[in-house]
């Protein structure tokens, strides 16, 4: 039953009808909503644009179209370079194909620029990236071709969006990425210079790629694990 009032008293006072605490939570909530909505378009934007300044970007509608044979890789050459990781020894053979990049990843490892620095970047199905000197390096061109593929346990330079970026960053393929389209239609392909291929420790890729990792700049990359470059060495 509702409540009755004194009808002298209802000509000076009206009834708590609600309304200014219905007001209330409906600001609060629409609040909240836009605070929210803040919140995921700065995350997506994050994580799908330009996450990481000097790597390779995923993309959240990737079209794998490429026409490219899996087979059909780069002549290699007889250069093979040992990664030593605090997880095992990684082996790279070398492209013939690409002499700029080569030659750029071979002076760093001959100066032992490499030696003592981490994986500092991991996305299980995507890559792990390591290579980042703290130092002012200069940058090297591009080497993109029609026989430049990203393919599982390839090794590519990392780099900005930029052209002609890349210095002493590189990645692994964990997946084949050779046929990522973005949605501005680059071509991952036509972005990251691949030079060479793991022929040894593919299981030791694996195993970095599965060290647990949590968000950094809107992405699921940092691991929560240090992962050494213990030393990179010229074996032939």
């Amino acid at each position: 039953m509702a409540p009755k009032y004194n009808r002298k008293k209802q000509t000076h006072h009206k009834p708590n009808t609600g309304k200014g605490s219905s007001k209330k939570s409906l600001y609060i909530i629409i609040a909240a909503l836009a605070i929210a909505s803040i919140l995921i378009v700065a995350y997506f934007a994050g994580a799908f644009n330009s996450t990481s300044p000097s790597g390779p970007q995923t993309s959240p509608t990737l079209t794998t179209t490429s026409t490219a044979v899996p087979n059909q890789t780069p002549a290699t050459s007889n250069t093979k370079v040992l990664l030593q990781t605090s997880m095992g020894n990684i082996t790279i053979q070398l492209f013939d194909d690409k002499p700029i990049t080569t030659q750029n990843f071979l002076n760093l490892v001959a100066a032992g620029k490499y030696d003592g620095t981490v994986f500092h970047r991991i996305m299980k199905s995507f890559m792990i990236q390591g290579g980042a000197i703290n130092e002012n390096l200069p940058t090297i061109k591009d080497e993109i071709g029609s026989n430049n593929h990203n393919y599982q346990y390839t090794i590519a330079m990392a780099k900005t969006k930029a052209p002609n970026s890349a210095a002493s960053g590189f990645f692994i393929n964990t997946v084949d990425n050779s046929g990522i389209i973005y949605d501005d239609g680059t071509k991952f392909d036509d972005t990251y210079t691949a030079f060479g291929k793991v022929i040894e420790g593919k299981d030791t890729v694996d195993k970095i790629a599965n060290v647990p990792v949590t968000y950094s700049q809107g992405e699921l990359s940092q691991p929560t694990q240090t992962v050494t470059l213990i030393s990179a060495t010229l074996i032939s």
